[in-house]
């Protein structure tokens, strides 16, 4: 089916910037929305916000009303047009790095329009619109209000929303269930190791940087390695920030990577160093490597543990919250640019349990991932079912006549996946 096109600024009210300020160190005034607020996933993530001081007329002019979407203007290619609608109660602004769209309520539907830009994302296309320089890029107010949106009748509009919410349900309790699972490994190193924070079992304390235990972004010689050697390759991208692991498998070969590109090798853990995947928890253990060997994004940390530390709870370290704010503190660099410096690992002090608490630890980490292993089916099933309803409902497909044909067979589908979620409680 063929519906209207429109371009953005026909149907928004309002197309509106956000406004750049330094966070208060006091963590008092106004939540301040930003880029990584804005998930993946075409939802906002309130776990982490950082507060500003705002004047009277900033908070007037770039306050957020409940139905107005966050389209992300400002980040590295891949991220640019990240889109979440805004459905919370009270005052939050948002970053220069972000525009507030609000749409007429009787042309659109906000919730058909965050989607229908969440689907426009995942097809790639704001990719082709950018403006990028180094390791960054954005597209224009003018660009996205000259973006062309198909547009079907308002009860139209709210029938497609309502499957797609449907199918999106499954979708957050999955994510929901992988949450809580993922805060298994953190409770157990607190369990078997006490708080790293204080040091509270009393193990000797190192820096981490010691030879025994890690080496800090090993060198690597390439004397022994040819040209047309295939290795793995790491982009940012391929490492999940939920599970913390890597989930592409991309195989280079070494003359394609050889310069300009991170290496590492099997059993080291890397950690992102930049904002805001090192936030989000990016860190993964290298393993089962082409060759053994890999490189990856210039954006990653490698540490390679000693002979007094597994890389388990390396990993698991660098993956707590609490070790993460503190690398946050020693970010260095501009905003939206900002990195851990090597040097913060190096100098880092921590209480280093015995090597045989730790392997015991390991056994534990392997375990849990084997099970995250076995749970990617029902997680990838839900994926798709959401992917599928998407695409077809922003390409005209999700018709009132394919709605009779399939839904039957849909509704079906999604109750397998609902009953799968439930047997893991």
């Amino acid at each position: 089916m063929k519906w209207p096109i429109f371009q953005l600024q026909q149907i928004a009210t309002d197309l509106q910037p956000g406004f750049a300020r330094q966070p208060s160190l006091e963590g008092d005034g106004v939540a301040h929305l930003r880029t990584n607020n804005v998930s993946k996933d075409g939802h906002l993530d309130l776990s982490s916000i950082k507060n500003v001081v705002p004047s009277e007329g900033e908070r007037k002019t770039y306050s957020l009303l409940p139905g107005d979407i966050l389209f992300n203007n400002t980040n590295s290619p891949a991220l640019v047009g990240k889109s979440a609608l805004f459905t919370t109660e009270g005052e939050y602004l948002f970053s220069n790095h972000m525009t507030r769209i609000r749409v007429s309520d009787k042309l659109a539907h906000s919730r058909f329009i965050a989607r229908c830009l969440h689907w426009v994302w995942k097809t790639g296309r704001f990719r082709t619109m950018v403006t990028q320089w180094v390791n960054q890029a954005a597209i224009n107010r003018s660009q996205v209000a000259r973006l062309t949106l198909g547009l079907p009748a308002l009860s139209e509009q709210r029938r497609i929303v309502e499957i797609l919410d449907q199918a999106d349900a499954l979708r957050k309790k999955r994510a929901e269930a992988d949450a809580k699972a993922a805060r298994i490994l953190p409770a157990l190193f607190y369990k078997m190791f006490g708080d790293p924070a204080t040091n509270s079992k009393g193990w000797p304390t190192k820096r981490l940087s010691d030879p025994q235990v890690a080496t800090i972004n090993p060198r690597f010689s390439g004397h022994n390695v040819s040209a047309d050697t295939e290795l793995s390759f790491v982009p940012m991208a391929d490492v999940d920030e939920i599970w913390g692991r890597i989930v592409g498998s991309q195989v280079r070969t070494y003359s394609d990577v050889m310069r300009g590109f991170t290496p590492f090798q099997d059993d080291d853990v890397l950690f992102a160093k930049i904002t805001p995947c090192m936030q989000n928890g990016k860190a993964a253990i290298a393993r089962n490597l082409v060759n053994g060997r890999g490189f990856g994004s210039t954006e990653f940390h490698v540490l390679r543990a000693g002979p007094i530390a597994t890389p388990e709870w390396l990993y698991i370290l660098v993956r707590l919250a609490w070790f993460r704010r503190q690398a946050e503190s020693s970010f260095t660099g501009t905003a939206g640019q900002q990195r851990v410096p090597a040097d913060f690992l190096a100098r880092y002090e921590i209480g280093c349990p015995p090597i045989d608490l730790q392997r015991k630890f390991a056994k534990a980490v392997v375990q849990i991932q084997e099970w995250v292993h076995q749970k990617d089916r029902s997680r990838q099933g839900v994926e798709a079912l959401f992917a599928v309803l998407l695409h077809r409902a922003f390409t005209g497909d999700l018709t009132a006549k394919w709605r009779e044909a399939h839904m039957k067979k849909l509704l079906a589908e999604m109750e397998v996946q609902a009953r799968m979620l439930e047997s893991e409680r």
